[in-house]
């Protein structure tokens, strides 16, 4: 769930693409995290990083738009808009790495030069930049496509990316091919694959209802880490092959309480999604089924020797082929105060999700913990700990006026630790202000301490 960087539309259970600082276009994939059944590719279509960092200069008075990432140290982006017509969207992206820059003059040897002279030439030191062309086409209303080009000079080989998107009545399909394409697993590791190609037609998603989920994506070369030659096995999910994913889920929404109390009149909240007080639930109960034609079948779904449980498993492979299906599970909780129309203290929002992303391990420890105790034994950790859920919350406290703090964890549960079995990974946390004038539109600051990355970017329309 963590909204700011694994971001889920209308809280539903698949992941869109995370936000990243390490390339310029400002996205990254993810991968799944429970073997080779990545639940889903989908991604909505929002505001590409050019429009974004167009946006903040041109609305926000922000001339240069700051980030961090461990590979490229701290930088700074701006963009350049072409002049096109107003379907036509073309901008140029520059990133130029001011810690490397500062840190460069710092270690330069004393000289005859002046200052400036030394300015100058640790300026032109092409390895500080990083350039990218990006064009968006409005072909049709209902049809978007993007293509996209970077560039930077310690890297050997350039990004080139093209995406389309058509809009149905009911749907949304996305075309994507990218090379390299950029991945990343549940550890935070970031990987290049030589050509990614994919194919995603999602039915839209709705309060409550049955959706469903169809992908399928081709992968071509050995994946590389994009920092070092560390020696990790690359990932299931990224071995060459062809992949056809499909997901069908129902979703169910309850309100327990809703606010129906008036508003302040003649007052515009400062977001309209977050202005109805109220304490509700959803819950998501879905199949998912994969086939799998290469290399990527050749690495089924391995199940640890050291689980202590049998695990039960829909599963069967050929020659270079695989076919495997499961269930997932999600239950979200949401406990919202506050109109956000006040200047003060008018927003408290609290989100806790439980996920069970694989059915069949979750119903395997739980007939492995039954067994156990049926004759009076005790169950192993293993099956114990697999029956809890994977849990994220997510809090948010207004500070004053449009601003508001944000905080978005997984909880870890560690029943071997004596002291303290519940602890907060991969902790995400945010500054947001509200764009009140554009209804629901937000610019955000975060900062992820377990990748040490940093960004400012921009979001609409979300919850």
């Amino acid at each position: 769930m963590k909204q700011l960087r694994y971001v889920t539309e209308n809280s539903s259970f698949w992941e869109v693409d995370i936000s990243t600082p390490t390339t310029l276009d400002g996205v990254a994939r993810p991968l799944a995290h429970e073997g080779p059944l990545p639940l889903g590719l989908s991604r909505g279509t929002k505001l590409s990083r050019p429009k974004q960092i167009h946006f903040f200069q041109r609305f926000m008075a922000a001339p240069f738009l700051p980030c961090f990432s461990p590979n490229h140290g701290f930088s700074i982006q701006r963009a350049l808009t072409l002049p096109f017509p107003n379907d036509w969207f073309t901008s140029l992206l520059g990133s130029f790495d001011l810690q490397k820059f500062v840190a460069s003059v710092k270690k330069a040897e004393p000289s005859d030069s002046s200052f400036l002279q030394v300015i100058g030439k640790h300026l032109s030191d092409k390895s500080l930049y990083a350039l990218g062309f990006c064009s968006e086409f409005l072909v049709t209303s209902n049809d978007t496509l993007l293509v996209g080009y970077e560039s930077r000079e310690d890297i050997k080989t350039a990004r080139k990316k093209a995406v389309f998107h058509h809009k149905f009545p009911d749907h949304n399909l996305t075309l994507e091919a990218a090379s390299p394409g950029l991945f990343i697993d549940k550890h935070g590791k970031y990987w290049d694959v030589p050509v990614s190609v994919a194919a995603d037609l999602a039915s839209v998603s709705s309060d409550s209802g049955a959706s469903y989920h169809l992908c399928l994506q081709h992968i071509s070369g050995s994946a590389k880490p994009v920092e070092g030659n560390d020696g990790s096995e690359v990932p299931a999910s990224l071995l060459p092959g062809l992949s056809l994913k499909s997901a069908f889920s129902y979703k169910k929404s309850i309100d327990f309480w809703r606010s129906q109390a008036k508003k302040l009149k003649l007052v515009q909240p400062f977001d309209v999604f977050l202005s109805n007080p109220h304490v509700s639930a959803s819950a998501v109960i879905g199949a998912v089924g994969t086939a799998l034609f290469g290399d990527n079948a050749l690495r089924p779904q391995v199940v640890d020797e050291q689980e202590g449980f049998k695990r039960f498993n829909l599963y069967a492979s050929g020659m270079k082929s695989a076919i495997m299906g499961d269930l997932f599970a999600t239950l979200s909780l949401t406990a919202h105060h506050g109109n956000f129309q006040r200047l003060l203290f008018d927003l408290s929002r609290v989100q806790l999700r439980l996920d069970v992303p694989s059915g069949s391990k979750f119903l395997s420890a739980a007939a492995c913990v039954a067994q156990n105790l049926y004759e009076s034994k005790q169950p192993p950790f293993q099956a114990v700990h697999a029956l809890c859920p994977n849990a994220t919350v997510s809090l948010q406290q207004q500070l004053i006026g449009p601003f508001s703090f944000r905080a978005d964890s997984t909880i870890a549960i560690d029943l071997r630790n004596q002291e303290w079995k519940v602890n907060l990974e991969n902790p995400v946390f945010a500054i947001e202000y509200a764009l009140h004038v554009l209804g629901s539109a937000k610019a955000i600051a975060w900062y992820a301490p377990n990748q040490k990355e940093f960004m400012v970017e921009l979001r609409f329309f979300e919850r």
